[in-house]
């Protein structure tokens, strides 16, 4: 999956703030036969399926009128869950001192993707600790990024489930 592009993503925003919620993130996986339109929410009190159901009524009619997406496609309204999507540079920085898990578009230190704490947010680069060094990652090189755990670094990365 990957970031919508803009024009959705201003036309879905709105909404979703205008119901009362935050909205994360939105990703649009296009597919000749059925993409996948997926709009992740969130409130201080946490989200269940009726705030789901509630937000991709709206966002459903929305769709239906302004048609900004060709073919057939699903929508899926979701919470943002444990391994958190970031979408935006002041994402990163309300979770400064938190685990986070990156692929970047191109290499930083000869890496795609990287693990490490978040140090700060300087301008549109992330300051990272990966491995006990200090990285400068450029927000437009970043492809996809999820919060993760002291157990990711703790285990190199691998799959928590086993604990």
């Amino acid at each position: 999956m990957k970031q919508a592009p803009e024009h959705l993503v201003r036309l879905i925003e709105p909404i979703v703030e205008g119901l009362g919620y935050e909205c994360v993130g939105v990703e649009y996986n296009p597919h000749p036969k059925n993409g996948l339109l997926r709009v992740y929410i969130d409130q201080q009190q946490g989200i269940d399926i009726d705030d789901c159901s509630k937000v991709s009524h709206q966002i459903s009619g929305m769709l239906d009128v302004e048609d900004p997406i060709q073919g057939n496609y699903n929508l899926e309204v979701s919470s943002p869950g444990l391994d958190r999507p970031i979408f935006k540079l002041d994402q990163f920085e309300q979770f400064i001192g938190s685990v986070v898990k990156i692929n970047l578009y191109k290499p930083v230190e000869n890496r795609r993707k990287m693990m490490g704490k978040i140090l700060n947010v300087e301008g549109e680069n992330i300051q990272l600790d990966v491995d006990g060094q200090k990285l400068e990652i450029p927000f437009q090189s970043i492809s996809k990024a999820n919060l993760g755990s002291e157990y990711d670094i703790e285990d190199g990365g691998r799959d928590a489930k086993k604990r």
